[in-house]
């Protein structure tokens, strides 16, 4: 086996070699990582260098021909696979790709979820993808990945600022009347650590005993969408979290029960100014659910 030479770019200059690392070899334990800096298996322009070493253009990495990063580590990962997720993308330039996630998939790999889209991603574009905000593994539609640090940092800091419009279609339970504007605090699992959130559900198409709604999210509270929906008695159909199995299985459908919950565009000025804006179309099950509630 032969060393693997890595020349760093402009992208990465001024990381600590160790970070650096630790997000290039994502299933690599932490501990390893260190271990062969400190051993001197990790060279930087031929010299052993400490975690804390801050990389520099056009550097030049070694790393040991028996670590295995992400791309090594998913070859499991099908042909089928990678075409199934990596052919909805719906915007693409040189920093972001905006896809129409499937309501099938987690964002991130883990013990519960197997493989995850980023781990697709970067098999198929490089390791240098990264995403820039998550989806609920049952939610379909928008999701933003970067192609470089700077594009994720600075799709973070919109985040913070609120200066990204999400817009998300769901069927919630009952009949909802025109328009109302949720700023309950809310917490994922710990009551101590509430979080103030808005969501603004606006009144799309009445369905049999649903109703077809619009979500406006001014925050990003995990599960913000399905709580919210949950505490107005209006929860989001097929949700196993927050939803309401009674009036779920009383839904008499042949095909899959998929969470009711889309993504259907994403609005953000870029770094250059540009206005981004992605339209998701609804995933097939979603389809089929409104004609069946017809």
């Amino acid at each position: 086996m032969t060393v693997k030479k890595l020349i760093i770019n402009q992208d990465n200059s001024d990381r600590r070699i160790d970070n650096y690392l630790l997000s290039l070899y994502k299933n690599v334990p932490k501990s390893k990582i260190y271990n062969i800096i400190r051993k001197g298996e990790v060279r930087v322009n031929s010299k052993r260098i400490k975690p804390s070493y801050k990389l520099k253009i056009d550097d030049l990495v070694r790393i040991p021909p028996y670590l295995d990063g992400p791309i090594a580590q998913n070859k499991k990962i099908s042909l089928d696979l990678i075409e199934k997720h990596t052919t909805k993308i719906i915007y693409e330039d040189i920093n972001y790709i905006v896809t129409n996630k499937n309501n099938d998939i987690a964002v991130h790999s883990g013990s519960k979820n197997g493989i995850g889209l980023i781990d697709i991603f970067r098999l198929k574009f490089g390791n240098h993808i990264e995403l820039c905000h998550r989806l609920d593994k049952h939610t379909s539609g928008c999701l933003v990945l970067a192609k470089n640090k700077k594009s994720v940092k600075y799709f973070s800091n919109l985040l913070k600022t609120n200066e990204i419009k999400k817009i998300y279609i769901a069927i919630i339970k009952g009949r909802f009347k025109e328009k109302r504007i949720i700023e309950n605090e809310i917490y994922k699992n710990n009551s101590l650590k509430l979080k103030k959130s808005k969501s603004i559900f606006k009144l799309v198409r009445q369905l049999k005993n649903t109703t077809i709604v619009s979500v406006d999210l001014y925050t990003g509270r995990t599960h913000q969408i399905r709580i919210h929906a949950s505490q107005i008695n209006h929860p989001i159909l097929f949700d196993k979290k927050y939803g309401d199995e009674i009036f779920d299985s009383s839904i008499n459908v042949n095909f899959k029960k998929t969470m009711a919950l889309h993504s259907k565009s994403i609005t953000f000025k870029d770094q250059n100014s540009k206005i981004i804006k992605a339209t998701a179309t609804y995933p097939d099950e979603f389809k089929k659910l409104i004609k069946a509630l017809k």
